[in-house]
């Protein structure tokens, strides 16, 4: 349900998807299925695709090589939503035109069932891409059901346990 929170705590998130070429220079291998170069995406572009295929327990290896962290399912609505009040954070005030899609997102309409090389869409009013598609994102928090009826309305922390890690955004199919 919407529900209005604050936010008092800094924190940062990258402006790309974390790239096939990141992951494998920190982590030493590379598990996404897109691999490959394809009619829409020219090898040299490769290394610029999503990694994908990546469990919420191998991020933490990532977060554990780079000193980085997953934002918050609360921080990643803040930034994706960039200021908008929308469904889209098409920028500058949002939009609940379906239709705008592409303009933002690689999804099952137009990424013709492959991932694609990160950047390529619109922007948020933060600069950052892709919060619609391309991958899902894995934030920290689990999964509640009724977590959002009981949450703290600042900086919440999302439930302490459950059985699944939240995804965000949405992917190419």
């Amino acid at each position: 349900p919407v529900h209005e929170v604050t936010l008092t705590q800094a924190f940062y998130l990258g402006r790309y998807e974390v790239t096939q070429a990141q992951w494998t220079a920190v982590m030493g291998s590379n598990p996404s299925s897109f691999q490959g170069p394809s009619s829409q995406v020219p090898a040299e572009q490769v290394p610029n695709r999503p990694v994908e295929r990546v469990s919420w327990n191998m991020i933490q290896g990532f977060e554990a090589q780079t000193g980085l962290r997953l934002p918050t399912e609360a921080e990643w609505e803040y930034a994706c939503r960039a200021g908008t009040m929308t469904a889209f954070n098409l920028s500058p005030n949002g939009t609940n035109d379906d239709g705008l899609l592409g303009q933002l997102a690689w999804f099952n309409s137009n990424a013709a069932s492959q991932t694609r090389p990160v950047g390529q869409k619109q922007a948020n009013n933060l600069g950052l891409h892709d919060m619609h598609g391309n991958v899902w994102e894995w934030v920290e928090d689990w999964d509640g059901i009724d977590y959002y009826s009981q949450s703290p309305p600042i900086d919440p922390p999302g439930p302490i346990s459950g059985t699944n890690r939240v995804l965000r955004g949405g992917s190419w199919a």
